[in-house]
């Protein structure tokens, strides 16, 4: 169960932790004896040095990462609590992102041209997660115009994928090793997420290695890196985001990037400023409904890596219901001063998608000023049909919010005018 110091009312109390594989259980109690920080080092000269080694490099590029590596490190080793093997499973990681930095760093070297690629009218899909985002940003990559950034780019951006061997790249079988492991460690995750090597990711994912992201408080309990990197500037995030696309357009590009991200929704005016000629989609869902599967989403992540979930305040940005009505707040204003202009952003019901979608997904391409096909219309109608045989999203097991709970009554009051604004149902 949570064993955070949350109020009686927080959802987070009511998360349940789910039983280890017993392979798992041993692991973690085997290593719960030794000296774990020296088994599996998370130092960051232990981490340079491997990467180094790994690549045969040794530029990691500007000096700006750095410090907001070490911020992470530190916290990692402070505030996650991190069991063996959320320490092994940490250390692979940090390792596969250096080194696509140290990788990266190289790219730009041999072939300065690179920086010359210009990104065209990218489409964000924006919203709270569990509101439809993944299934969203699947389905419109069926489209041949949209590049989507897959999983194993994310991971190994360099050789830059080139369109011949897109489809067959031996990374995809790698990347797809790297979920295989998560999956063993977190059986019930695979019917939670569609994930897989050659499957489009968030942009949070492509950036990990700057260092300097939203994502690290995704994946790990690291409040104190969380609060540091809300009240920083940026921008050095957007350039590096910038910096990957370039790159992976290199020898494979199209009219434009299909992106999805729920974290960028507070810095979309950080956003257009990297991105000026960007379209927004944001999907619409019954905010109550959505945070009641983000704690279970977010808490099956942190299990990963430890034992004690939930065990501070991480990821209440994106529970905290004033938070969350802020931000809406926030997009709703943005709309109103002009700032987010007419044509170029669009909004879809969760609820409409669900029931019929393809009639929203034309709305959504009317709105945005999309070109239309009736050939890709027609893939992503099969890619939902296949899609909806499978089981995904349909096994999963959590506790949800009751209506009539004092809780959601006070919530509802709160988010009225959201729900208000773009007509979103209740759905519980």
């Amino acid at each position: 169960m949570s064993t955070g110091p949350h109020a009686e009312d927080d959802r987070r109390t009511l998360w349940q932790m789910p039983p280890r594989p017993p392979w798992l259980a041993q692991v973690n109690a085997l290593g719960a004896t030794m000296d774990m920080a020296g088994v599996v080092p998370l130092d960051e000269h232990s981490l340079l040095d491997a990467a180094r080694r790994n690549t045969g490099l040794d530029d990691f590029g500007d000096s700006e990462w750095l410090p907001h590596f070490r911020r992470l490190i530190r916290a990692m080793e402070e505030e996650a609590r991190l069991n063996f093997f959320g320490r092994i499973l940490t250390r692979s990681d940090l390792l596969v992102y250096l080194e696509a930095r140290l990788n990266i760093t190289e790219a730009y070297k041999r072939h300065p041209e690179i920086d010359a690629q210009q990104i065209s009218a990218p489409v964000f899909i924006l919203g709270f997660g569990r509101s439809g985002t993944t299934i969203l940003h699947e389905t419109l990559s069926q489209d041949p115009q949209f590049r989507s950034v897959r999983m194993w780019e994310a991971l190994w951006p360099w050789p830059a994928p080139e369109e011949a061997t897109y489809e067959t790249d031996p990374r995809i079988a790698r990347a797809q090793a790297r979920i295989d492991v998560v999956n063993a460690v977190s059986p019930e995750w695979a019917n939670m997420h569609a994930q897989g090597g050659a499957l489009p990711v968030e942009d949070i994912e492509f950036t990990y290695s700057a260092f300097f992201s939203e994502v690290w408080g995704c994946g790990f309990q690291v409040g104190s890196y969380d609060r540091w990197f809300a009240a920083q500037d940026p921008a050095y995030h957007f350039w590096w985001h910038t910096r990957i696309l370039k790159l992976l357009q290199w020898k494979y590009r199209k009219p434009h990037w299909l992106l999805k991200n729920p974290t960028h929704m507070p810095r979309i005016p950080h956003l257009l400023k990297a991105y000026p000629d960007a379209k927004i989609i944001f999907p619409h869902r019954d905010p109550v409904a959505s945070a009641d599967s983000v704690v279970n989403v977010e808490g099956t992540i942190f299990s990963w890596r430890t034992d004690h979930v939930y065990a501070g305040d991480e990821f209440a940005e994106w529970i905290d219901v004033d938070t969350r009505v802020r931000k809406w707040d926030d997009v709703m204003r943005w709309i109103d001063e002009g700032t987010l202009r007419e044509g170029q952003h669009a909004h879809i019901l969760y609820a409409d998608f669900m029931h019929d979608p393809m009639p929203a997904i034309r709305a959504l391409y009317r709105d945005l000023g999309l070109a239309q096909d009736a050939s890709a219309f027609a893939r992503m109608q099969a890619f939902l049909e296949e899609r909806n045989r499978g089981t995904l999203g349909r096994t999963a097991s959590y506790r949800k919010s009751a209506s009539s709970d004092p809780r959601v009554v006070a919530e509802r009051e709160k988010y009225r005018r959201y729900q208000s604004r773009f007509g979103v149902p209740d759905e519980i």
